[in-house]
C-alpha cells in the first residue's frame, strides 16, 4: 500500500488550486485516490494496510495515508480531506461521531470490532504460577480488582514503598479519566495510581516486569501486541452498570464500538469501495493475530497484513466477489 503523509502546506495549495479553477460539485462525484487516516496505533495501520490491498488491487484506486492526532484526523474525516477511518473508537470521542453523523458528514460503513477488553492486568504467573519458568504462585486467590488490597507489598510501588502501585494510563488517554477513580471504589487506599509517560512507557513496565517474572499490575487494552505475546489477564468487575459506573467507574469498562467510517460523499465517489466496507468485520482475536505477527517477526504493517490475507482467507473473501478475491490473491 503506497503510504504518503499529507502536509497542512499540501492540502492548502490544493485547496487554493481547487477555488482558482473554478470547481463545480461534480469533482465530488468521482474519486482517483482514496485517503485513510493514521492516528498512530499499531491496529489502524494493519486494517488500513488489508484494506488498502484489496483495494488498489481489488478495485484499482491509489490510497494514501493522512497521520495526525485522533481529533486532528476525526477533522480531517468530517472534512472530506480523509475519506476512511478504519478504527473510529467511537466512546472514546462519542459526542464528536454523533454530531458528524447528524450533519451528514461521515457516514458508519459497517462495525469492525466491539469484542475488545480493557481494564486491569497481571501477568497470569502472578496468579498461577510458571513452572517452565520455575515461577510459583504469587497471589493464587487475585481474582478482582478489589483483590489487590491484599496485596500491596506484592506491587510494592519503588517510591512508595508502604504502599503498592497501579500503572494507569498515559495522560491524555480517554480511560485515564476512568482508571484512578477505580481505586476510590475499591478501598484501594493502600495503592497509589502511576501514570506513565506514554504508551511505550507502560508496554516497556510490562516487559520488563514479565522478563525478568516479576509482579505487575496495570491498565492495558486489546487488540494490541502486548495482549498478544504476553499471558496476562484481566482482573474482574462486577458486570457493566451504567448508573454505578457514572457514579465512579466501580464496575467492567464495557467494551467499545470501533467503528469504519467515511466522508458523506464517499458512497458516491467510490460506491463498490463502500460496499466493500460494509462488509468489513473482523474481532478482537483476528486484529490480534496480525498485531502478535508483527510483534514477533519485526515486520511492518503492510507485511502483516499480506500474512493476515493468506491466513485468514475464510474471513475477507466473503467481503468481495470472486473477481476481486481472485485479484487480490494474484498480487499478494
Amino acid at each position: 500500500m503506497h503510504k504518503k503523509i499529507t502536509l497542512l502546506i499540501s492540502t492548502m495549495l490544493l485547496f487554493v488550486l481547487a477555488a482558482c479553477s473554478g470547481s463545480t460539485e461534480s469533482e465530488s462525484d468521482s474519486i482517483e485516490t482514496i485517503t485513510f487516516s493514521d492516528a498512530g496505533w499499531d491496529s489502524q495501520r494493519v486494517h488500513n494496510e488489508i484494506a488498502g490491498t484489496i483495494i488498489e488491487n481489488g478495485f484499482d484506486y491509489e490510497t494514501d495515508v493522512t497521520t495526525g492526532s485522533s481529533p486532528a484526523v476525526v477533522q480531517g474525516l468530517r472534512q472530506g480531506d480523509i475519506q476512511v477511518m478504519m478504527e473510529f473508537w467511537v466512546d472514546n470521542m462519542q459526542e464528536e461521531y454523533d454530531e458528524a453523523i447528524e450533519k451528514d458528514e461521515i457516514k458508519e460503513a459497517s462495525v469492525n470490532f466491539d469484542d475488545n477488553k480493557q481494564g486491569y492486568w497481571v501477568p497470569t504467573y502472578v496468579i498461577e504460577g510458571d513452572e517452565e519458568r520455575g515461577i510459583e504462585p504469587m497471589a493464587p486467590d487475585l481474582k478482582t480488582v478489589a483483590d489487590l488490597k491484599k496485596y500491596p507489598e506484592l506491587f510494592q510501588d519503588p517510591e512508595d514503598p508502604d504502599k503498592g502501585r497501579v500503572y494507569g494510563s498515559p495522560s491524555g488517554f480517554a480511560a485515564d479519566k476512568m482508571l484512578e477513580p477505580k481505586l476510590d471504589a475499591y478501598n484501594l487506599d493502600n495503592f497509589n495510581y502511576f501514570r506513565p509517560g506514554s504508551s511505550a512507557g507502560l508496554a516497556t513496565s510490562l516487559a520488563d516486569a514479565y522478563e525478568a517474572g516479576e509482579a505487575w499490575v496495570g491498565y492495558y487494552w486489546s487488540p494490541t501486541w502486548v495482549t498478544s505475546v504476553f499471558d496476562i489477564t484481566l482482573l474482574e468487575e462486577p458486570e457493566y452498570n451504567e448508573e454505578q459506573f457514572k457514579e465512579n467507574y466501580g464496575t467492567e469498562i464495557p467494551p467499545t464500538r470501533v467503528t469504519v467510517a467515511v466522508h458523506s460523499d464517499f458512497p458516491d465517489q467510490a460506491p463498490e469501495v463502500y460496499d466493500f466496507l460494509q462488509n468489513y468485520e473482523t474481532s478482537n482475536k483476528l486484529t490480534q493475530s496480525a498485531l502478535g505477527y508483527m510483534k514477533e517477526n519485526e515486520a511492518s504493517a503492510e507485511e502483516a497484513a499480506h500474512w493476515w490475507l493468506k491466513e485468514h482467507e475464510d474471513v475477507w473473501t466473503e467481503w468481495v466477489s470472486e473477481d476481486v478475491v481472485s485479484k487480490v490473491k494474484d498480487a499478494i
